[in-house]
């Protein structure tokens, strides 16, 4: 008999690849990009103009994808914590966090996120251990594992004679 609590056991975990499509529900985000990332300890979002509202809160903008079409989302969100974090090229940095709930597939969780510019990177949104700890395992050779992710038709300017 095992003596692991429930979250513990891999069967029950949601099986996710390497890229995944996250949704932001508190601040109207669908079908972000972003990396799985095992090798990082926290999750980073790309962010511009952060603006401390003095109240303990933080304004920002957040750049929806790489290519146009994107969206800019302005947020105002409660800081958790200003930190020092090292980069993958070993540099460090100060980052405001934040928290905030997301939903990948079938799992909604609220996680704490770095705010930074990923402006250079392919994905704007990085997905760390900790965000990902008790409820994924990470299948490195694929990648959509939950599907990809749903577009809005467009609407026809002149629609088919019936």
């Amino acid at each position: 008999m095992s003596t692991k609590p429930e979250s513990e056991h891999p069967e029950s975990r949601t099986v996710i690849g390497w890229s995944e499509y996250v949704d932001f529900p508190e601040w109207g985000i669908t079908g972000m990009r972003a990396k799985v990332d095992t090798g990082a300890r926290t999750s980073a979002l790309h962010v511009e103009d952060i603006e401390s509202l003095g109240d303990g809160r933080v304004r920002f903008r957040v750049i929806t994808g790489r290519k146009p079409p994107f969206r800019h989302i302005e947020v105002c969100a409660p800081v958790v914590k200003w930190g020092r974090v090292r980069s993958s090229t070993g540099h460090y940095t100060v980052r405001c966090f934040v928290k905030t709930r997301i939903r990948l597939g079938p799992v909604e969780k609220e996680i704490e996120l770095s705010l930074v510019s990923r402006e250079r990177m392919l994905y704007r949104m990085l997905l760390g251990r900790r965000a990902l700890a008790r409820d994924f395992l990470v299948d490195v050779s694929r990648r959509r594992v939950l599907g990809e992710r749903v577009k809005a038709k467009k609407k026809r300017k002149n629609p088919r004679p019936l």
